[in-house]
């Protein structure tokens, strides 16, 4: 392969850079998802193409949605990687309906163990001083804890991160810091003399403890806290661009959105005659498959209603189609939802402002890098004996 064929395709680093990850999570991912990604060899070294990159990003997009490792690839098992990459939002859909943990429910937050209560279970998991995973020690502590599956899965109100794994990961940081417990591989961990010496102490002096190991806070949460509200910040001022640019434009950005996200090559119709329908999304490059595309750039207290999306359930039926979605930059009625959802001949996406415009963010249209940090860690590989 000459050089010019070999820039034509991606390291690991650099793909992971192409998606926002960090290089150690891009590599994490690309690992657990081996299986899904296409590589190419080159010097016994594994290269990635464009359609490795369009994988990876749909990956990202998912656990932006809020599913973890484990739900996506149960997802891609069942729906195989092809099926899944056509009709992403529609799955998305499909999966978020059967998942209680998607909605924020205080009384069950509530009942998940708090930091303070899981610093000295974590360690009596690893106690025998054998070394383990962070999925292990976090499959140990719902065992132990005998957590449901509700607790385990529920996510903070209007944030992707689990409860539970946000907790352990912040008691994981206390106790590595303060040297309770050791990193001695990525993501694997060992508890260390002073922690055997921790559970042996008395009940006073564990308290004590605790309420040191309360007091340090892992600068990353801090980080991703604020970055968090940065995103959120966009997002407003991102809807309120949109409110003012022309419907016209509006139906650009639409059309420019979906084809961001891999649905294949879109347009706008016919200003004069659409037909209740303003893009076209062809899924294939015969058109065999469209999606068909409603875009309504309405103020942000004015409701879209049933019968909106009743009509254009019935401009889908004019062109014989079974795939449609319409984008708003208001919000839909519960009837609008219910309604959608119970279609069974077609398949209709509702995606209201708010989803619009973190999706923006995501597929990068119309916002554009302002800074970029990176935050390293150890490469433990390198460390290794060949």
């Amino acid at each position: 392969m000459n050089l010019l064929v070999k820039e034509k395709y991606l390291t690991k680093t650099k793909m992971s850079e192409l998606v926002g990850w960090s290089e150690a999570n891009g590599r994490r991912w690309v690992k657990y998802f081996k299986e899904y990604i296409p590589t190419i060899k080159y010097n016994n070294k594994e290269l990635y193409t464009s359609e490795s990159l369009q994988i990876v990003k749909l990956l990202k997009n998912f656990s932006n949605e809020g599913f973890t490792m484990l739900e996506i690839k149960d997802i891609l098992k069942k729906e195989g990687i092809q099926k899944v990459k056509k009709n992403a939002m529609e799955i998305k859909s499909k999966y978020e309906k059967n998942e209680s943990n998607k909605s924020y429910n205080e009384n069950i937050a509530d009942t998940i163990p708090s930091n303070r209560n899981l610093l000295i279970p974590f360690l009596q998991m690893i106690q025998d001083g054998n070394s383990y995973s962070a999925h292990e020690i976090t499959e140990k502590l719902v065992h132990f804890l005998n957590l449901t599956e509700d607790q385990r899965l529920m996510r903070y109100e209007n944030k992707s991160d689990s409860i539970l794994l946000s907790r352990i990961r912040s008691v994981r940081y206390s106790l590595k810091k303060e040297g309770y417990v050791e990193e001695i591989s990525k993501l694997t961990y060992k508890i260390t003399s002073e922690g055997i010496g921790l559970l042996n102490d008395t009940q006073r002096e564990i308290e004590n403890e605790i309420n040191e190991l309360e007091k340090v806070v892992d600068p990353l949460t801090v980080v991703n806290e604020k970055i968090e509200e940065l995103k959120n910040e966009l997002s407003d001022n991102l809807l309120k661009q949109l409110m003012n640019v022309h419907w016209k434009k509006f139906e650009d950005i639409v059309v420019d959105l979906l084809t961001a996200m891999g649905y294949g090559d879109g347009e706008v119709t016919q200003r004069s005659n659409d037909g209740g329908l303003d893009g076209i999304i062809k899924e294939d490059k015969l058109g065999l498959e469209n999606i068909y595309v409603q875009a309504k750039k309405w103020a942000s207290n004015k409701s879209v209603g049933r019968e909106v999306v009743q009509s254009f359930s019935g401009a889908l039926d004019a062109k014989g189609a079974r795939k449609g979605v319409f984008i708003t930059t208001s919000y839909f009625t519960e009837g609008a939802k219910n309604y959608a959802h119970r279609l069974e001949s077609k398949k209709i996406i509702l995606i209201d402002g708010k989803e619009l415009s973190k999706l923006m963010i995501d597929y990068n249209v119309g916002v554009e890098i302002n800074n970029t940090i990176v935050l390293k860690g150890i490469d433990f590989d390198y460390f290794k004996d060949e």
